[in-house]
């Protein structure tokens, strides 16, 4: 069960109503299937290379990590029948599996938010990711390198600026792609050098094909 088996219309309801009647003994998927079903006759729930969240380029990813291996446990044993969940890991000594095997919220969080704390990262700072791209990586980074220095120039020695670097999707649809990211605590001003930022490139945006975005609450740095 995945985005390609699950195209067309009603592929969901087809697939699951096929496994809850036994149709089949395994369920193969992606994380779709790792939270929200709720099948009684599930004894065994495994994931393969938990480490792939790990390895991306996000500070959420012992969060994310963390949730999804505790929603595919919640799979298995869910009736009388008593579950079983195996994880694959490269990393068992990682605190977002270690912790997960345990269920144990708590000691998670704690030591979640005081990894969070240390590299200065939500909930201590707010972010605010820019994001450059053009068909030559060297007009891309360009841009991205003037916005960087704008910013450090402008905004309070409190404020961090990461960056100019290539986004870690360098490249999508011929298009180079770089960024640079904002750290900051209190900046009442932001949002005017932002407003600045994005004008002093309006016209080359038009010009020529430079693309420019800017989001305030980055959700995912891909």
């Amino acid at each position: 069960m995945d985005n390609d088996t699950t195209q067309k219309k009603g592929s969901h309801e087809k697939l699951l109503k096929a496994f809850g009647n036994q149709e089949a003994d395994i369920l193969l998927g992606t994380q779709m299937i790792a939270k929200g079903l709720d099948f009684p006759n599930i004894t065994l729930a495994g994931v393969l290379t938990a480490d792939t969240l790990l390895n991306l380029p996000d500070f959420r990813a012992p969060e994310r990590t963390f949730q999804l291996l505790t929603q595919l446990g919640g799979r298995a044993g869910r009736d009388e029948l008593e579950g079983e969940v195996i994880i694959q890991t490269y990393t068992p000594e990682h605190y977002a599996v270690a912790l997960a095997e345990g269920h144990d919220y708590v000691r998670f969080f704690h030591r979640e938010m005081q990894q969070r704390k240390v590299a200065g990262y939500p909930p201590y700072y707010y972010l605010c990711l820019i994001t450059f791209s053009h068909e030559y990586l060297k007009e891309a980074m360009n841009a991205c390198s003037f916005a960087a220095s704008r910013l450090k120039e402008r905004l309070s020695e409190g404020a961090v600026i990461l960056g100019p670097t290539p986004s870690p999707i360098s490249r999508i649809q011929d298009r180079y792609r770089c960024q640079c990211l904002i750290k900051y605590k209190d900046e009442p001003h932001l949002v005017d050098e932002l407003r600045e930022l994005f004008a002093h490139y309006q016209q080359e945006i038009h010009k020529d094909s430079r693309f420019m975005a800017i989001d305030r609450h980055p959700n995912l740095f891909m």
